[in-house]
């Protein structure tokens, strides 16, 4: 007959069994949120990587296309080139200036909106759905899109205009002087509206001389648009010196 007496404390052994479980449980819950801390901190500096290199990236291929169009500006011109000059997707159009956003805040201006004109840093003229009117156009809207985080991130501080900010548009031979008068904070993405020949919620109620400034919001995201709206007020002819406009001095 077996004595039970010298049988092993069923109880004591999954007492002892009890802390050795638990502390398993811990080790691989310890290694869990170490292995999640660091996945968490390697996506943060890629993030952040690859916003500082795309905007460096961007920066230098604007600066390039920049300074090929005001050479490509030193050679003769006919009286009134703008009218007639066939631009295609790509091609620089001009510089947009916004004093507001800084004394010498200067954004290349590029014919299309596809993600290769505004990843090199540039702000773009919409083609499509409504094709945007040139400032020397009889009348319309000079739609523009630029990347507000990456990419040079040209409408990065969009938000901070305001009614009556200047803005200024530079050819190669005329400088096209708006001032703000709406904005828009928030909207769709898909709102159309905004670039129309009139663009809805501006306030505007017939055919002018409109331009539209269109970016993402919030920052770091694209769930909707932006848009800030102004009006011409001016057109000045660029002397031999290209002195700039009262706008952009001081």
């Amino acid at each position: 007959m077996t004595d039970l007496s010298q049988q092993p404390d069923s109880s004591a052994l999954g007492t002892a069994a009890e802390p050795r479980c638990r502390s398993r449980v811990a080790a691989v819950l310890g290694l869990l949120g170490e292995l999640l801390i660091t996945a968490g901190l390697v996506l943060a500096l890629f993030v952040g990587y690859s916003l500082w290199w795309t905007d460096l990236l961007a920066e230098r291929q604007a600066h390039q296309a920049g300074s090929r169009l005001r050479q490509s500006w030193t050679a003769p011109a006919a009286v009134d080139p703008s009218p007639a000059v066939p631009y295609q997707a790509g091609e620089g159009v001009g510089f947009l200036h916004v004093p507001a956003l800084g004394k010498d805040y200067q954004v290349l201006i590029k014919l299309g909106t596809g993600p290769e004109v505004l990843n090199e840093g540039v702000a773009g003229v919409y083609q499509q759905p409504y094709r945007a009117a040139m400032p020397w156009d009889t009348s319309g809207n000079f739609a523009l899109a630029a990347h507000r985080d990456g990419h040079g991130a040209k409408f990065h501080d969009l938000d901070a205009l305001d009614k009556g900010d200047a803005v200024v548009v530079e050819t190669r031979d005329r400088w096209y002087v708006y001032r703000v008068d709406a904005t828009v904070p928030e909207t769709s993405k898909y709102d159309i509206g905004v670039i129309a020949p009139i663009p809805e919620g501006s306030g505007y109620t017939q055919p002018g001389h409109y331009i539209t400034l269109t970016t993402c919001t919030p920052v770091y995201t694209s769930r909707y648009r932006m848009a800030v709206w102004g009006s011409l007020v001016r057109v000045d002819q660029v002397d031999a010196k290209r002195s700039p406009p009262p706008e952009l001095q001081g």
